[in-house]
């Protein structure tokens, strides 16, 4: 083991740097300009939805297009509360709930099935919830949407709003993403990836893929639901838009891209899922969809495990080379006296025979 990964690997040494990150990302929000904290809010805040396509899909890879449904359901939820004068912890509980309970009712059905199925199961979630929100108007505002303005900060705190908003979204979503590392890493991660693998050797090892797979769905519906809340708690506002499959879509997109079955790919994934319109945008806006089409192939082509996987990559490529450069060195290991020619063996051959 190299010097520096025996170094990295002490646990002293790992703290400390979890330490510095954790002081660094509490110092940050005060650094920053607005605009920048909106942006990085509201990454924040689709890292935590591409994180919970990413426990259905990739860890227990289960095809599920409906994930922003759950999203906009949290929002709509959210919203609604607020309007009502609920107390804002309880309608965090009900914004996380309800989209859980909507996603364990569908899971229970759906489970069973597979491929196609399942996809049009959940193809059709964004594909109903658009006209069922313009509908129920009273509840959700209809095609003009809802506001909720909430997140204003405290004036105890001394913090700009942007800067409120982006801490909120750093507590909830790192608890998020801190419980989900910890759930993906247990002992049902491992039951996640032996479905993922196989359901028949999951099942001859006594692990239910109808019940894991019920579970990874309810679990993605909540961590859905808590998107949708730290939706309003940035954006403010919600519409039947936000409900569209097309955001489905990217959604799906942004978890590829970031990297499947991967919590820091869920981080990239959400940054894909804000920057990359704004910098398409800024190249070509009549392309916009061309340009984030080419980018998914070019990422899949090169990189098929998504941004995540890169650092692994380099290494692979690293010791390819310094393989090749033992195997293929500059310098022949021997002179061309040490090592007899086909010639010179045949000569020495003659000699021994005359002698005898």
């Amino acid at each position: 083991m190299p010097a520096y990964s025996a170094f990295f690997s002490r646990r002293w040494v790992r703290l400390v740097i979890a330490l510095v990150i954790v002081v660094a990302v509490l110092l940050l929000p005060l650094a920053l300009p607005e605009f920048a904290n909106q942006t990085l809010a509201r990454i924040g805040v689709f890292a935590v939805a591409v994180l919970g396509l990413n426990v259905v899909m990739g860890y227990t890879g289960q095809v599920s297009l409906g994930q922003i449904f759950f999203v906009g359901l949290g929002a709509y939820v959210t919203a609604y509360g607020v309007r009502n004068d609920v107390n804002i912890v309880l309608v965090l509980l009900a914004s996380v709930l309800i989209p859980g309970i909507v996603g364990l009712v569908i899971a229970l059905a759906a489970a069973r099935l597979g491929g196609l199925a399942i996809a049009m199961v959940t193809i059709a979630l964004p594909i109903v919830g658009v006209p069922l929100a313009k509908r129920l108007s009273e509840f959700t505002g209809g095609s003009q949407g809802t506001s909720a303005r909430f997140s204003d900060a405290p004036e105890w705190t001394g913090l700009y709003d942007d800067q409120w908003q982006l801490y909120i979204v750093i507590l909830i979503g790192g608890i998020v993403f801190l419980l989900t590392r910890n759930l993906v890493r247990g002992k049902y991660g491992r039951a996640f990836a032996i479905v993922k693998e196989n359901e028949a050797v999951a099942s001859s090892m006594g692990i239910s893929p109808y019940r894991f797979k019920v579970l990874a769905f309810t679990i993605a519906s909540l961590i859905g639901g808590v998107s949708g809340f730290l939706y309003m708690v940035v954006v403010q506002y919600t519409s039947p838009e936000t409900l569209s499959f097309g955001h489905s879509i990217q959604l799906l997109a942004a978890m590829v891209i970031g990297g499947a079955g991967s919590i820091v790919g869920s981080l990239l994934g959400g940054a894909y899922y804000v920057l990359a319109p704004q910098l398409t945008n800024a190249v070509d806006p009549s392309l916009t969809a061309v340009l984030q089409g080419a980018l998914l192939l070019l990422v899949l082509f090169v990189l098929p495990g998504g941004l995540a996987s890169l650092p692994a990559r380099l290494q692979r490529l690293r010791r390819r080379a310094a393989g090749g450069r033992e195997h293929h060195p500059g310098a022949p290991p021997t002179s061309s006296t040490d090592v007899p020619t086909p010639a010179a063996t045949k000569g020495t051959q003659t000699e021994r025979h005359d002698q005898s």
